[in-house]
């Protein structure tokens, strides 16, 4: 584990912020697979940054080989109370990690932000890690979301791609959009072939999920907002590509 970060720490909720919030598992999680559904391949599957299991849970309907790479000792600790023993789980900083094998499918899903050199990840996964044939699914929170363009307005941040003192703790080092997660994709030697948003989301985290305690949001509300999310990426929760290999 990277000496310098305390990954366990890192994901401990702050006074003003949750590191992950229901609407987090409850609403983006089944959008996020929604989204991926299309484009995966037969064959295994790995996720980079599994955290505590909740969208591993969900993969599982669709994969019988995981394996899951999480810096977090603790969080692994619960992901393996959660699923069982029919995964492979290796504790490791994401950056550093040996796999001895190629995938079929790779998912890394708010994790990039978090790392202190993304290119050489990205890089990792193109060179070493996908299949001939493997896919990325790259999914990281969008700065230009309606909700932080709002908070802007308000005074609450300075600009959209802000890293504000909570995500810091949390470990965020960058807050993408779609024309820098794009970027770093493509130095990474990746070939992007799919670009999406996920959600178009106003409210902030905390607020929807004081919302979802109400009769006010409906599951037809919800399907609504996914569905224009992908009319209108740019005002997304979270921004979407799908990457194969390309050149090494």
């Amino acid at each position: 584990m990277n000496r310098l970060r305390d990954y366990n720490n890192e994901s401990k909720d702050t006074v003003d912020r949750k590191y992950a919030y229901n609407f987090d598992f409850d609403v983006m999680h089944p959008y996020m697979i929604q989204s991926f559904e299309p484009f995966f391949n037969q064959g295994n599957m790995l996720e980079l940054g599994s955290f505590k299991g909740d969208l591993t849970k969900r993969l599982k309907n669709y994969f019988d080989d995981i394996t899951c790479v999480e810096a977090s000792d603790i969080a692994l600790e619960d992901a393996k109370r959660l699923l069982g023993e029919d995964i492979k789980y290796i504790c490791s900083c994401i950056e550093d990690v040996t796999l001895d094998q190629r995938f079929d499918n790779i998912v890394l899903t708010h994790v990039l932000e978090h790392l202190d050199n993304p290119v050489r990840l990205l890089k990792r996964i193109n060179d070493d890690w996908l299949s001939e044939n493997g896919r990325l699914f790259l999914v990281c929170p969008n700065a230009n979301a309606p909700s932080r363009q709002i908070a802007v307005k308000m005074g609450l941040i300075t600009h959209n791609a802000t890293v504000t003192p909570s995500e810091e703790k949390h470990g965020h080092r960058i807050t993408y959009s779609m024309d820098t997660l794009e970027r770093d994709a493509m130095k990474a030697g990746l070939k992007v072939v799919h670009r999406s948003g996920i959600f178009f989301k106003a409210l902030a985290n905390f607020q929807w999920d004081r919302l979802m305690q109400t009769d006010i949001i409906s599951k037809e509300y919800l399907d609504g907002c996914y569905k224009i999310g992908q009319q209108y990426p740019d005002l997304c929760s979270s921004i979407f590509l799908v990457c194969e290999r390309g050149r090494r």
